[in-house]
């Protein structure tokens, strides 16, 4: 095909889109629409290493600014898409000018919620961290001795409470739900997850909102918790989720629920246009979900890339996630949502421990913490559809290997 194809968004899905294309010798125009001043990067290291200035931004760049000339693909930096036409099937970018396109792509990704400035949310101190700019002001302010707030305690609240301490801040998890990790984790994993933070020093407080932030000449100096304390604070990082970015896609009319609404194929209701990435909802199993993921992101970016290269094998999500919280690498296959049984099992080496989850008697999902093996055993027996025995699996002296076939 040789029709132009116009990438909305400069993140990994993009990248990984227009690299598989001309990987597979689809010579098409292609041009992509990035936002950001910074060709494509990694994202998941803002919140961890470079965030701790252990890698810089130029050891992220998927690729040099040079190979998108070198591969003929035009990108435009520092460029938003403000609106689609679909009828004339052209984009009207944030210089006023438009772009046609025969195929639109959209790796429109997800904006972190950010605290209302109600609750102090607009005060000097308070961070959110979705790009590197917002890493960079954040690193400047992580200093021994000062108190952190971390307001959620999911992933994203977790991670950052782990640089936070580990940078010598004093920290602060609230998380208003019973437990941390409720939306996405067992009971167990969160408990082990616990485990790892309070044993470091964190101050993790379950249950607890935050009533408001309190600041002095504009600066963040003291939040006042639903626990009834109030509690001095340098800086908070706030963690409370993400919105998906369909904006752009609603507002031409194409169907969005909570996200991008795609088919197997990662067609949106417009069969030029095409979503795929954290702002995408697809379909998987008997549900609709949007999975915000690296893995999801190339994988679903990489068999959008195929079909348009001439291939017509549909996307089916296989999911799989990490997290690294201080010298604990938590690795997570499967999706566990809706589990009804768990079952912990203790690793070889000595702090590794993994969380097996079933619905129904079946294994849908595995969280390995530092345990390799129970990881990689895991993703086999679930991208296999195969359950193991559960005797064989509770006795610690079984050999993961002879629970695959």
């Amino acid at each position: 095909m040789t029709g132009r194809l116009v990438v909305v968004g400069g993140g990994q899905a993009a990248f990984a889109l227009v690299a598989k294309l001309r990987a597979l010798k689809d010579e098409r125009p292609i041009t992509i629409v990035a936002a950001e001043a910074s060709p494509p990067y990694q994202r998941p290291p803002l919140s961890k290493k470079y965030l701790l200035r252990e890698m810089d931004l130029d050891r992220l760049l998927y690729r040099p600014e040079s190979w998108y000339a070198e591969h003929n693909v035009d990108i435009r930096l520092s460029t938003a898409v403000t609106s689609i036409d679909r009828a004339a099937r052209t984009v009207t970018l944030s210089d006023s000018s438009t772009l046609e396109y025969d195929v639109l792509a959209l790796a429109t990704g997800s904006t972190p919620r950010k605290l209302p400035a109600s609750l102090g949310g607009d005060l000097e101190g308070v961070f959110v961290v979705r790009d590197f700019t917002d890493a960079d002001r954040l690193a400047g302010e992580l200093k021994p001795g000062k108190h952190a707030l971390i307001i959620g305690g999911g992933y994203i609240g977790l991670e950052a409470a782990a640089v936070a301490r580990s940078s010598g801040l004093d920290v602060t998890v609230i998380e208003m739900a019973d437990r941390i990790l409720q939306r996405v984790a067992s009971a167990a994993t969160s408990t082990l997850v616990r485990d790892i933070h309070t044993s470091r020093g964190v101050d993790i407080r379950e249950g607890t909102g935050l009533v408001r932030l309190v600041g002095t000449d504009g600066r963040v100096t003291a939040a006042e918790l639903t626990d009834g304390s109030t509690i001095p604070v340098d800086l908070v990082i706030v963690g409370i989720g993400v919105t998906a970015n369909d904006a752009l896609a609603a507002d031409a009319g194409i169907e969005v629920a909570n996200g991008i609404v795609v088919d197997h194929f990662g067609r949106t209701s417009d069969p030029a246009i095409h979503a795929m990435g954290d702002c995408a909802v697809l379909p998987w199993k008997d549900m609709r979900i949007r999975l915000e993921s690296v893995q999801n992101a190339v994988d679903q970016a990489e068999a959008v890339a195929a079909l348009l290269a001439g291939g017509e094998a549909p996307y089916d999500p296989k999911p799989w996630f990490w997290s690294d919280q201080y010298d604990v690498k938590l690795q997570i296959a499967g999706f566990g949502f809706g589990h009804d049984e768990t079952v912990v099992r203790k690793g070889q080496r000595e702090g590794s421990v993994s969380v097996w989850y079933f619905r129904d008697g079946k294994l849908i999902a595995v969280d390995a913490l530092n345990d390799a093996k129970a990881y990689v055993t895991g993703k086999k027996l679930l991208d296999l559809g195969l359950t193991p025995g559960r005797a064989a699996l509770e006795n610690p002296l079984t050999d993961l290997k002879t629970l695959l076939p």
